[in-house]
C-alpha cells in the first residue's frame, strides 16, 4: 500500500495480516497527500487508517510537534498514543507526547521543551498548552479530528475551531466520525481542502458461544471489584484487561500480593519475556495474565476461560478482539467488563455492535464471597484427608498434644487452621460491603433506562421534589464562576479527569458571580486533593479548598491584618463562606432568574448535579449543566 518498511514490520509484529475496509480505502488517499473525510463507526480500525501514513510520512527531529490528533477524552488519546507507539516500534527517531487533562503540566511541559514530533491530545488541554506559550503548531503539517462528532457533542467546536485556526493552511487533514451534523459539515467545508469522503459501514460482530456480563464500580474500587470476582468465579486460566502499561504491572503485581498466581505482558515486556509468560499460562504454572490489548495481540490459549475488561475499552474493535481470547474452537467463555459510571456510552454501543445484551452482574457481596471461601476451605480438608499416609503421622502427634494439654481435638484443628490462615482473616466481615453502596446506589440511578435520557434530564428541577442530602460529602469552594462564564459541565469534567472522580462522586453544584461550590466526597485522598487544587479550567487556577460556610450576616470579616471590613453583599467573605449573589438574590446555576423558591432557602442557593459531562479539562464554551447525553 506504499506504507514504509518499518512500519510494516511493526505490523508483522503485532498480528495485523489484512487492513480493515476504512484502511484499505483511506491509507493510499493520505499517502497521496489528499484530505479525508471519513464516515466510520467506532471499532472499524480507523487509528490505523491515519496513524500508518503518518508514520510513514513524518520527518522527525525538527524539535516542534509536525502532527497533532485530537481526540474527546483522555481514554481515547492515550489509546491513540499506544497504538502510534506499537506502530512506530522500528522508529526510534520518532518522539511520541499524549497530553490530556488528569497528568501533571509538568511532565508535558518538560516533554515539550525536549521536543516532540507528534501531539496526541484532547482539545481542553491542548488549549491550556497554547495559552501558556508552551505548544508551537506553526510547523504542523498533518491533523487528525478522531471523533469529530463527539467532540461536538461535548462542548470542544469553539476549543477544536480555535486550533484549526492556529495551524498552518498548507497542511493534510483527516476528518473521521460516525455521522456528519451539520456542524461538522460545515468544519470539513471550512478546514478542509477538496476532502475525498470515504463512509465505511459499521461490522457487526457477534460471541454467540461468550456470555457477556458487567459491573458498574467505580475506578478507586476496581481492585477490590476484581478479587471478588476472582472469589466467586469458576475459572481456570484468565486474561484481565487494562487499557495502560502501568496499569497493567500494578494490577498483577496487587493481584500477586493478595495471593493470586498473576504475571502482566505489554508493549514494555522482552519478547523472551513475554513469551515465557503465555508458556507459563499454557501449562497452568500461571493463572492470571494482566495485558494491554496491543500485547495480547494473537494469544490463543486454550485453558483462557475468562476475560476480564478491568478497564473498558474505548473501541467496539477492541473489544471484540479482548473477549475473542475466549469462547475459542467451540468452548464456551465469560466475558466480565467493568464499567463506571462515565463509560455508558461505550457500554451501549458495544451492545449495538455485538447486537447482543451485556447483562449486569451484581458485584459479588460478602455472603458470596465467604461461602465460596469456606466450600473451598471443605475441599481443601477433603483432599487432605485422602493424603493416608501423611495423616497418620501427623494424627499421633496430635493425639500426643491432647493427651498432655487436655484441649479438645476441635480447638486444637482450628489453632492448626489459624496457623495455616496466617494473618490474612478467612472470611469477610459484613462492613467490608458498606463501602460498595454508595457507588451501586448511584451507578443504578445513572444506568437506569426508563424513558428518554433528555426527557428525564429536562423536566424542571422543582417537578423532582427536595434534593437528599448525602452524609458523605463536603461542600469545597473554587474560585471560577459567572464572571468566569464557568459551567456546571465544565467544573465536573476538569475534576472528574484531575481528581480521578467519578459522576456518582459529585453532590451539589452552585455557581455565584466570583467563584463556586461543589460537594465532593469527604475522604479525598491527599494526592487527590492536591492534583485538583491545581486544576484549572479556562487557564484560571481554581484553588479548591474546604468551604467553611456562610459569613454571619450583617458582620464584617477580618483579614490577615486584623483591620475589619463589610461585606456588601452581607453574603459571603474572603475565608470561602457564601451566601448571596452580588444583587442580593439567588442564582440558578445558569444565572438566570431572581426568585427564591422554597428549596433555595433550605439549601442557601439553587444547585445542580451532574448529569453529562465533559471527559476533559474545560477552555471556555462547552455545555452547560443541561445537556443531551453524550451518547
Amino acid at each position: 500500500m506504499g506504507l514504509d518498511g518499518r512500519v510494516l514490520r511493526a505490523l508483522k509484529d503485532v498480528g495485523y495480516e489484512t487492513p480493515s475496509a476504512i484502511q484499505a480505502a483511506t491509507i493510499p488517499v493520505l499517502l497521496e497527500g489528499r484530505d479525508v473525510v471519513g464516515l466510520a463507526q467506532t471499532g472499524t480500525g480507523k487509528t490505523a487508517a491515519f496513524a500508518l501514513p503518518i508514520l510513514s510520512r513524518i520527518r522527525p527531529g525538527k524539535g516542534v510537534p509536525q502532527a497533532l490528533v485530537l481526540a474527546p477524552t483522555r481514554e481515547l488519546a492515550l489509546q491513540v498514543c499506544e497504538a502510534f507507539e506499537s506502530y512506530a516500534a522500528h522508529l526510534p527517531e520518532v518522539r511520541l507526547l499524549p497530553v490530556y487533562g488528569g497528568q501533571a503540566y509538568g511532565q508535558q511541559l518538560s516533554a515539550l521543551r525536549r521536543g516532540v514530533d507528534i501531539v496526541v491530545g484532547t482539545p481542553g488541554r491542548i488549549m491550556d498548552h497554547l495559552d501558556k506559550g508552551a505548544l508551537d503548531l506553526t510547523q504542523i503539517e498533518y491533523l487528525v479530528l478522531d471523533e469529530a462528532d463527539e467532540m461536538l457533542k461535548m462542548g470542544f467546536a469553539e476549543d477544536v475551531e480555535t486550533i484549526l485556526a492556529d495551524t498552518p493552511e498548507e497542511k493534510q487533514v483527516a476528518l473521521f466520525s460516525a455521522t456528519m451534523p451539520a456542524q461538522i459539515r460545515r468544519i470539513s467545508q471550512q478546514y478542509l481542502r477538496d476532502p475525498q469522503e470515504i463512509k465505511i459501514a459499521g461490522k457487526t460482530q457477534t460471541s454467540a458461544s461468550i456470555t457477556q456480563r458487567y459491573i458498574v464500580v467505580s475506578y478507586t474500587q476496581k481492585v477490590d471489584a476484581l478479587t471478588r470476582v476472582l472469589e466467586v468465579e469458576n475459572f481456570d486460566g484468565m486474561i484481565v484487561f487494562t487499557r495502560t502499561r502501568g496499569d497493567s504491572e500494578t494490577v498483577a503485581e496487587k493481584l500477586r500480593a493478595r495471593g493470586y498466581s498473576a504475571a502482566a505482558i505489554n508493549g514494555d515486556v522482552p519478547q523472551n519475556v513475554r513469551e515465557r509468560t503465555v508458556e507459563q499460562l499454557k501449562s497452568g504454572k500461571l493463572d492470571i495474565l494482566v495485558a494491554t490489548d496491543v500485547a495480547a495481540r494473537g494469544l490463543d490459549v486454550e485453558r483462557i476461560s475468562h476475560v476480564v475488561n478491568y478497564d473498558l475499552p474505548i473501541d467496539t474493535e477492541s473489544y471484540v478482539h479482548r473477549i475473542g481470547r475466549t469462547g475459542r474452537a467451540g468452548r464456551t467463555g465469560d466475558a466480565i467488563s467493568f464499567v463506571t459510571p462515565r463509560e455508558r456510552r461505550l457500554l451501549k454501543a458495544i451492545e449495538r455492535a455485538t447486537k447482543q445484551p451485556l447483562t449486569q452482574m451484581p458485584l459479588p457481596g460478602v455472603a458470596e464471597v465467604n461461602a465460596t471461601r469456606l466450600s473451598r476451605f471443605d475441599d481443601a480438608i477433603t483432599a487432605a484427608l485422602d493424603e493416608t499416609p501423611r495423616i497418620e503421622a501427623f494424627r499421633d502427634i496430635i493425639d500426643h498434644y491432647v493427651r498432655h494439654h487436655d484441649v479438645p481435638e476441635a480447638d486444637v484443628a482450628a489453632a492448626l487452621a489459624v496457623v495455616a490462615q496466617g494473618e490474612t482473616p478467612l472470611l469477610l466481615d459484613e462492613a467490608d460491603d458498606d463501602k460498595f453502596k454508595r457507588d451501586r446506589a448511584q451507578a443504578a440511578k445513572f444506568l437506569d433506562d426508563s424513558g428518554p435520557r433528555e426527557r428525564r434530564e429536562d423536566r424542571a428541577r422543582a417537578d423532582r421534589g427536595p434534593r437528599e442530602r448525602r452524609d458523605d460529602l463536603v461542600m469545597y469552594r473554587i474560585e471560577v464562576g459567572h464572571r468566569q462564564r464557568v459551567k456546571p459541565g465544565q467544573i465536573v469534567g476538569a475534576l472528574a479527569n484531575e481528581g480521578g472522580l467519578d459522576r456518582g462522586d459529585f453532590g451539589r453544584i452552585q455557581i455565584r458571580d466570583d467563584f463556586s461550590l461543589v460537594e465532593l466526597p469527604k475522604r479525598l485522598p491527599a494526592d487527590s486533593l492536591d492534583r485538583l487544587a491545581r486544576t484549572r479550567i479556562g487557564g484560571k487556577p481554581i484553588d479548591l479548598k474546604a468551604d467553611r460556610g456562610p459569613a454571619p450576616r450583617g458582620k464584617g470579616w477580618e483579614d490577615r491584618g486584623g483591620r475589619q471590613h463589610r461585606d456588601r453583599d452581607a453574603g459571603y467573605g474572603r475565608d470561602g463562606g457564601h451566601g448571596r449573589d452580588r444583587d442580593g438574590d439567588y442564582r440558578r446555576e445558569d444565572g438566570q432568574g431572581r426568585g427564591r423558591s422554597e428549596r433555595s432557602r433550605r439549601d442557601g442557593g439553587s444547585d445542580w448535579t451532574p448529569r453529562a459531562h465533559r471527559d476533559d479539562r474545560s477552555n471556555g464554551g462547552g455545555a452547560g449543566g443541561r445537556r443531551k447525553p453524550r451518547w
